[in-house]
């Protein structure tokens, strides 16, 4: 009978030789089925390989180490015939012992290493076993004089070769243990364990061997498990997903269209489906096929902030950097095809294009909150590379940043009083120390009274989440800083910059500030021209960098940059040369005014707080306080004393740590997301404002205080209790 055809396919540098089962009459497992493991050896005579895939409605991927014994198999029966082990002058010396047994034994030997070899080789070695066993026998019972040892030498040096094979090996050291010899399939089934999916899906799941790690975690993203693993001999953590799609019964894999059909299909098929299963089944099928296939599990995991699929795709595992766990290695193997499919999906979203003249693609997907940049060659020489930065749905606050220890309350209170007193502020950090997130929780303490507008390249800060919550924000989408291809549609940063200047007296939030768009920023702050609290981030890592990146980069001259009155300064920290990085503020800088060339020899940078990590804390700098420029300007314009200041700098900070006391207190996290944050800072202020109103400058913010944590205790606390003990 016809079996299916055979082809290979390079997928990720690998050869994969995949066979089309789906009209074959024999079974599709290389464990089960004798036909299924001759025809594999045979297509491997014909074709190098690095994995086998038996491909019919759901596929059977047989890994590297799986598909090296296979071809050593075949290389071995390559091997015999060449050397026709089965010949006349292996069979005996015919001058010592005459040719009685030699037709028996040639028999024999083409059985071992011919017709069972290449259908069932742990067979084939059993056989060869035995018929030593049965020679040494017979020749101890002969005479001396007419026993000739060559036919067991042939024997003895087919077994050895046998032997040296990983398959034969592995199944000798079990036979050797074994009183007796277990059914050659129990055996397959120990060394051979296919991976099992549908065929439509492209991406394959490795999973190591659980007992050599520690489960640190584990969750569920939709109906996709997640557990992450340490391991005792990798730096990074493990990130392994099991989606429903590579565990459902085979039976159901006929089901692939939408719901509809499922249960037409069902029917006809005269499968058994509950509501639920033709749910989740039509839930896989959109996945595959309008969504981003296994892709879109890990995008729905809002505990992952970076994606990275290197080049060349189908090589290494994708790596994900999670929030807790840092920097891991899933369990995923993307493949080129896949890569393929998500390229055209990206060019025709973004209208933009992707080619060797365009090696360079950036765009937001907004309904999966992720920015996403694509190269491909002559850039990057090894074929399409992906990085995916996944935004937090929900923007950070300040109390989940005192809770996660990145400030202290102190400092936390001090920049939302800088926010209040309508500073100019830049948050500089290295690439994932946290800066973008620490603008959009100082975001949240703009008042709502505030019009907010912010520009951005790419959208990151949580906008349409803040509009829910009551703030009055402003857009503004400027052109990609990497794209390659410019479109007409797309506008410069610094003209979207200029028209921001012109929408009206807003709070102006610049979501990255990289180049041009920093000359328009400062005159603007110069000027007057904002009107109001000017907040931006860059890259740096003190307040220094950001000066010398401002005015000798950018091309910002010294005057302009002291229109800058604080810059906030993140980093990730290694404690004691650790693996693992934490996210600290590491300085509060107010710049100075009374400098002229260097504003750090002429002591124009001021720390008004400075990170100890040996104490891993924030520490206020009292005597530069004393010094501060900025107070004094605050006390001119607002009519506060010291005094008055520090103690409205203690009423916020001390509001988010009471916050923070009773997340953990009561392990309600949700007290610390921005919906409940933004109601707490809203009472805070109506509270004090009704005290200013009645007492004026005499007002006693103690009180106030007090009044606020009654509030939070009898109205937001309950709330969020109850909220939680309805979810969970």
């Amino acid at each position: 009978m016809q079996v299916g055809d055979w082809a290979v396919k390079e997928s990720g540098g690998k050869q994969h030789l995949i066979f089309d089962c789906r009209n074959c009459p024999y079974g599709t497992s290389f464990v089960e089925d004798p036909h299924c493991r001759f025809h594999i050896f045979a297509a491997l005579l014909e074709t190098e390989a690095d994995i086998v895939v038996l491909s019919e409605v759901y596929e059977r991927v047989y890994n590297e180490a799986q598909t090296k014994m296979m071809s050593e198999i075949a290389k071995l029966m390559v091997k015999f015939e060449t050397e026709a082990i089965w010949s006349y002058v292996h069979l005996g010396d015919p001058k010592i012992e005459g040719e009685e047994f030699f037709g028996e034994r040639h028999d024999a030997l083409v059985k071992v290493a011919h017709d069972i070899l290449a259908y069932d080789p742990i067979a084939a070695y059993v056989l060869c076993l035995e018929e030593i066993k049965k020679e040494r026998n017979r020749l101890a019972k002969t005479p001396e004089n007419t026993r000739a040892e060559i036919y067991l030498g042939n024997l003895v040096a087919l077994r050895e070769t046998m032997e040296r094979t990983e398959l034969i090996g592995k199944a000798r050291d079990i036979i050797m243990r074994l009183r007796q010899i277990p059914e050659t399939t129990a055996l397959y089934h120990s060394f051979f364990e296919a991976q099992i999916k549908p065929s439509f899906i492209g991406s394959r799941l490795l999973f190591e061997e659980m007992e050599k790690l520690e489960l640190l975690d584990e969750y569920n993203v939709g109906q996709s498990s997640v557990q992450i693993f340490k391991h005792p001999s990798k730096t990074e953590k493990l990130y392994f997903v099991n989606p429903p799609e590579y565990s459902l019964p085979p039976d159901k894999y006929f089901e692939r269209i939408y719901q509809a059909s499922i249960r037409d299909i069902s029917k006809q098929a005269n499968i058994k489906m509950s509501p639920e299963d033709v749910n989740q089944l039509a839930e896989i099928v959109a996945r595959y096929t309008v969504g981003y296939g296994i892709l879109e599990i890990l995008l729905s995991d809002r505990r992952i902030t970076d994606i990275y699929l290197d080049a060349p795709i189908g090589q290494k595992k994708i790596y994900i950097v999670h929030s807790k766990y840092g920097q891991c290695e899933t369990n995923i193997i993307y493949t080129q095809d896949e890569a393929n499919a998500l390229v055209s999906k990206m060019r025709a979203i973004s209208g933009r294009p992707f080619d060797e003249a365009h090696p360079v693609l950036d765009l937001d997907l907004a309904e999966l909150e992720t920015r996403v940049a694509v190269i491909g060659p002559p850039l990057s020489p090894d074929g399409t590379a992906f990085a995916f930065r996944l935004h937090k749905v929900t923007p950070w606050t300040l109390p989940q940043f005192v809770d996660a220890k990145m400030l202290t309350p102190l400092a936390a209170g001090l920049l939302s009083f800088f926010i209040d007193m309508q500073a100019t502020m830049l948050i500089t950090g290295s690439r994932g120390s946290g800066k973008t997130s620490l603008a959009g929780s100082l975001m949240l303490e703009i008042p709502q009274n505030s019009r907010i507008i912010v520009q951005e390249d790419t959208m990151e800060i949580a906008v349409p989440y803040m509009k829910e919550l009551g703030f009055n924000v402003q857009r503004l989408k400027t052109r990609s800083p990497i794209s390659i291809s410019k479109t007409e549609t797309e506008v410069a940063p610094e003209e979207s910059l200029r028209t921001a200047l012109r929408l009206g007296d807003s709070a102006l939030v610049i979501g990255e500030v990289r180049s041009k768009e920093a000359k328009v920023l400062y005159e603007a702050m110069r000027v007057g021209a904002a009107g109001n609290i000017v907040m931006g981030t860059i890259h740096g890592d003190s307040a220094y960098s950001v000066w010398d990146r401002v005015v000798n980069d950018l091309g910002v001259p010294n005057t302009s940059f002291k229109a800058t009155d604080v810059v906030v300064v993140a980093r990730p920290i290694r404690f004691a040369g650790s693996l693992e990085r934490h996210r600290r503020v590491v300085q509060i800088t107010e710049v100075g005014k009374h400098w002229t060339e260097d504003p750090e020899k002429e002591h124009g940078l001021l720390d008004l707080m400075a990170y100890d990590a040996g104490k891993d804390t924030l520490e206020l700098n009292e005597a530069n306080i004393k010094k501060s420029e900025l107070f004094e300007r605050i006390m001119k314009t607002s009519g506060l004393s010291a005094k008055q200041i520090w103690a409205n700098i203690e009423l916020k900070a001390n509001s988010k740590e009471y916050l923070v006391q009773l997340k953990n207190k009561y392990k309600a996290p949700m007290l610390l997301e921005s919906e409940h944050t933004v109601l707490a800072n809203n009472k805070l202020l109506l509270i004090k404002e009704n005290a200013l109103q009645k007492y004026g400058a005499s007002a006693n913010l103690d009180s106030v205080l007090s009044e606020w944590k009654e509030w939070v205790n009898s109205v937001l606390l309950k709330r969020v209790l109850g909220a939680q003990i309805k979810k969970g």
